[in-house]
């Protein structure tokens, strides 16, 4: 049995994982590709797949689904059967050098303890390889023409995906941005596919602040009706949703464990019931409740102790 758990530990320990990371639509999985070969990574994982040498090996493509939303839980591994399947594939062929693609260092992290890999060495982030332009270039793509990027070449997106794929596109990176001096060619060319999501042409859902303040108040409640919400503030951006709740909470709660759980039971349930990304959930105390009694007493006692021990 010690021998089996050595040589798990000891394939964990020899993964190595690196993660780019961008908002959504920024050229990721444009430039995908040619960071793997940068770094020496045998495969990507990209909105729901395992990607590696220009083929699909396991899992399903978040750009398939109707909806955002399920688009979201495909690129997060929500679902355990899918999770499963991209974590024994990567046991089964022995995969050690990972590119995990992802909006956030958040999310790319939650991926990697998804599917059972060790977290992250190295992020990349999308801004130190490409310029500002080019990003630019790329969120209005996304957002006027609805374009997506998976990175393999067309023939895979027709034979698994033939009902969301728009075109092809073969790039040439000159290798002088990217690469060493040690390279001999001046370049590399990579062949993309371009998709179109359905849920891409009904457009993003969103959910109000109000709605997911209301979820967070039942989430507290659900966890503790002992804890008071005095107030909450939601921030969004394209990576996730960061709340801030300013709470009260009784007299003689174990504030360290009983705040962590609550924060983790907040994320665990809205990202479980929606499929959104909670970045961060930070709780500001600010008042113990019950001590009113307390400090009436404590009041006494000094009034008795100043009046030499005799009650009128």
């Amino acid at each position: 049995m010690n021998a089996i758990f050595e040589d798990l530990l000891k394939n964990f320990k020899s993964s190595l994982v690196y993660a780019l990371v961008g908002e959504s639509g920024t050229g990721k999985s444009f430039r995908a590709k040619l960071i793997a070969e940068k770094y020496g990574l045998d495969a990507i994982i990209d909105d729901g797949l395992l990607i590696q040498n220009d083929k699909i090996l396991a899992g399903h493509s978040a750009k398939k689904e109707k909806t955002y939303m399920g688009a979201v839980r495909v690129a997060l591994f929500d679902d355990k059967e899918h999770r499963d399947e991209i974590a024994r594939t990567i046991r089964k062929l022995h995969i050690k050098k990972i590119l995990i693609l992802g909006t956030s260092e958040k999310m790319a992290l939650k991926i990697a303890t998804r599917l059972q890999l060790p977290q992250p060495q190295k992020f990349i982030h999308i801004e130190e390889i490409a310029s500002q332009d080019e990003i630019q270039k790329a969120i209005k793509s996304r957002q006027i023409e609805g374009k997506h990027v998976i990175p393999v070449p067309s023939i895979e997106i027709k034979r698994n995906y033939p009902q969301i794929f728009s075109n092809t596109v073969k790039v040439f990176f000159r290798k002088k941005h990217f690469f060493t001096k040690k390279d001999q060619n001046n370049g590399k060319l990579f062949e993309k596919s371009i998709v179109q999501p359905e849920f891409s042409k009904k457009g993003r859902i969103e959910i109000s602040e109000a709605a997911l303040t209301q979820m967070v108040m039942h989430c507290v409640a659900e966890n503790d009706p002992q804890v008071r919400v005095k107030k909450m503030t939601i921030k969004t951006d394209s990576r996730g949703y960061r709340v801030i709740i300013t709470i009260d909470v009784p007299f003689g709660t174990q504030l360290t464990g009983k705040i962590h759980n609550l924060q983790q039971y907040i994320i665990d349930k809205i990202e479980s019931f929606t499929g959104i990304l909670i970045e961060e959930v930070s709780i500001v105390i600010d008042k113990i409740t019950g001590t009113d009694f307390i400090d009436e007493q404590k009041n006494e006692e000094k009034k008795h102790k100043k009046n030499g021990g005799l009650k009128k």
